[in-house]
């Protein structure tokens, strides 16, 4: 996990970088509400999303939020049912109650998904 991790209680103010899926489940263990951007390297939809899922992580005083990259740890594609990149994983509690896999999302509709995170389904 980088450096940027807060350690007990906190919730981080900006996303922290995982970079194993032991490092995933760690952080799920210290934090109730979890957003995760599981993205990739060289993807352009990924990259244009990390500043908005930045200001999100600012916004949410009750949300942490990380960012993995699945390809670095490849049973994280088959755990979390990785497609598309980036996908946006909602967590409470360690157990997953959402998913945002489409494409490129304004601050707006992450807000709307974290209210709302299974949607209409």
């Amino acid at each position: 996990m980088s450096t940027d991790a807060a350690a007990g209680d906190s919730t981080p103010e900006r996303p922290v970088h995982l970079d194993s899926e032991a490092d995933l489940d760690e952080f799920l263990a210290t934090h109730d509400r979890v957003l995760v951007d599981f993205y990739t390297e060289g993807c352009a939809l990924c990259a244009s999303i990390e500043p908005v899922v930045g200001n999100v992580a600012r916004a949410h005083d009750d949300l942490a939020v990380a960012t993995i990259n699945p390809r670095d740890d490849p049973p994280l594609i088959d755990r979390f049912s990785i497609t598309s990149a980036p996908t946006l994983v909602l967590f409470e509690k360690g157990e997953v109650v959402g998913r945002l896999a489409s494409g490129f999302q304004g601050g707006d509709a992450i807000d709307a998904f974290l209210e709302n995170p299974r949607g209409d389904e």
